[in-house]
């Protein structure tokens, strides 16, 4: 498991390139045969992959989290990012398609992933009380139909773990979807102060790259992200991209509460 400090908005005027990705971008999530984990310290976030390429795998517990068994006091959100495969929380199976979510609550003891194809994402929190296990299948959750071709910004939001949604202890999870011929997410961009917000960002072709902003609105930084590959934003950061193709991202978030319209806007013309 690799831990990722949490950092001071003072900070990032004097990070490089090198050390702006090696604080928020989380690179190598997905590798084959394995489950790779990221504990943040920004709302003790853990993010994780799991690729199943050549049989199942556990989901253990890792010493940092001093637990008997990694949702002994966390709960998690999954995302099927890769081609289908399966989910089994302590014994019962779930079949998820590509963009599907699992939420599985705090107390299962046992989750193992399997699909030659498959990629899962795993966002995971702090819980301090139970929910039960719940499947949505992409289209099932509330969706959203947000911007406008003429502002490349048109995009499907598929809101999965929420307040009026799937019921959690404090994450909110979904997916969204830019349209063929648009580019930009999360424009005019947002900070909320009260939640971390991780992206995962999929779906984009092997030669392109997603142009993610970061940092306070009036001292922005900017990183290049490849498919697959996630971006940690704390809370006083703005978290908006811009991709040389169209493509999908999941966003999940932690911390004081869970309203989706929590935010505080940020014009274009304010951004630095």
């Amino acid at each position: 498991m690799q831990i990722r400090h949490a950092t001071h908005p003072e900070q990032l005027p004097a990070f490089d390139t090198a050390a702006l990705r090696r604080h928020y971008l989380v690179d190598d999530l997905f590798v084959p045969d394995a489950i790779t984990a990221v504990l943040t310290h920004h709302d003790r976030i853990v993010l994780a992959g799991a690729r199943p390429a050549n049989g199942p795998l556990t989901l253990d517990t890792y010493p940092e989290l001093r637990s008997e068994y990694f949702l002994e006091r966390r709960e998690a959100g999954i995302v099927n990012v890769g081609g289908p495969g399966t989910v089994t929380a302590d014994g019962t199976k779930y079949e998820l398609t590509t963009g599907a979510c699992l939420y599985v609550g705090r107390g299962v003891r046992e989750v193992v992933f399997d699909g030659t194809d498959a990629a899962f994402y795993v966002f995971s929190a702090p819980a301090h009380t139970a929910f039960p296990t719940a499947q949505v299948n992409p289209g099932e959750g509330n969706r959203l139909e947000l911007g406008d071709q003429q502002t490349a910004n048109r995009r499907t939001i598929d809101q999965y773990i929420h307040a009026d949604g799937v019921q959690s202890c404090q994450v909110v999870l979904g997916v969204t979807t830019l349209h063929a011929g648009s580019t930009w997410n999360t424009m005019p961009a947002h900070i909320h102060d009260r939640r971390t917000e991780c992206y995962l960002y999929f779906g984009l072709p092997e030669t392109e790259r997603i142009v993610h902003l970061l940092g306070e609105p009036d001292e922005t930084r900017h990183l290049l992200v490849a498919d697959r590959q996630a971006v940690i934003s704390p809370s006083w950061s703005i978290h908006s991209g811009c991709g040389t193709s169209s493509y999908s991202f999941v966003w999940a978030m932690a911390g004081e509460n869970q309203a989706f319209g929590d935010m505080d806007g940020v014009d274009v013309q304010d951004l630095r």
